[in-house]
């Protein structure tokens, strides 16, 4: 579903280049759940905006549903929804009902589906009592919500997802991962970011960890938990990039 080939990818920062991912490989099947791990600037964004073909790599390749995200930008968009911590993607003069009416019609969904979509949406996140306000006055926690409604909008295949409870409560931190589980109970693909281990524990098939732009590992969990022979993923976390960059088989 998901292939990542030797991505490498630079920035050029006034007289240098910074290399933010470094020769990174691997693959994510047809409704799988993986957690992508690292610290602040380990990578995880990039990798993320070159899978939505937001980035174009350096060297390497990333291809989407059968799709090269550089020859085939456009179906790749089709295929995913993406969620990028801290950029919501709605407009402050639309209420939260225009905002998804919206990001619908760029999808190509009928005023009947749009509908549907947002009924359906709206009870899920609870957003109902403020569907028909203006999202400029709106909580951080409201408007992730509205967020993650944008991005499953067109019931797409691939979901990615950057952060996506920063700014949720409890409440609504829960409600996301009862979704997780039924996207995945959907057959949906799904690539999220946290620095909540038990989040990915509690959602995830298996995990990446990067580390300053190298994968240090990429594998399914209980094969993780097997030979590191303990189940504190935050433990495994922080042993893997002190010990440094290791090949695991997915």
């Amino acid at each position: 579903m998901i292939e990542i080939q030797g991505v490498t990818k630079q920035f050029k920062d006034k007289n240098k280049y910074v290399t933010a991912l470094k020769h990174v490989s691997f693959s994510v099947k047809e409704g799988q759940v993986v957690g992508l791990l690292g610290e602040n600037g380990a990578g995880k964004t990039t990798l993320l905006r070159t899978i939505a073909t937001l980035l174009t790599p350096t060297d390497g390749a990333v291809s989407v549903a059968g799709y090269d995200t550089i020859k085939n930008p456009n179906e790749v968009k089709k295929k995913i929804g993406v969620l990028f911590g801290g950029e919501t993607g709605l407009y402050d003069r639309l209420t939260a009902r225009e905002n998804l009416e919206y990001f619908s019609g760029l999808y190509g969904l009928s005023k009947h589906e749009t509908k549907v979509r947002i009924d359906d949406l709206s009870k899920m996140f609870g957003m109902r009592d403020y569907l028909n306000r203006k999202v400029s006055g709106f909580s951080k926690g409201m408007r992730q919500k509205v967020a993650i409604a944008r991005t499953l909008i067109h019931n797409p295949d691939i979901i990615l997802f950057d952060e996506p409870t920063t700014g949720l409560d409890i409440t609504s931190s829960n409600v996301f991962r009862q979704l997780v589980h039924q996207l995945k109970r959907d057959g949906k693909t799904i690539i999220f970011s946290s620095h909540i281990m038990e989040e990915v524990s509690m959602l995830c098939d298996s995990v990446a960890m990067m580390h300053k732009g190298e994968l240090v590992y990429q594998g399914d969990l209980e094969t993780l938990y097997k030979s590191e022979g303990s189940r504190d993923l935050n433990y495994i976390f922080m042993s893997k990039l002190v010990r440094g960059n290791e090949h695991y088989a997915s």
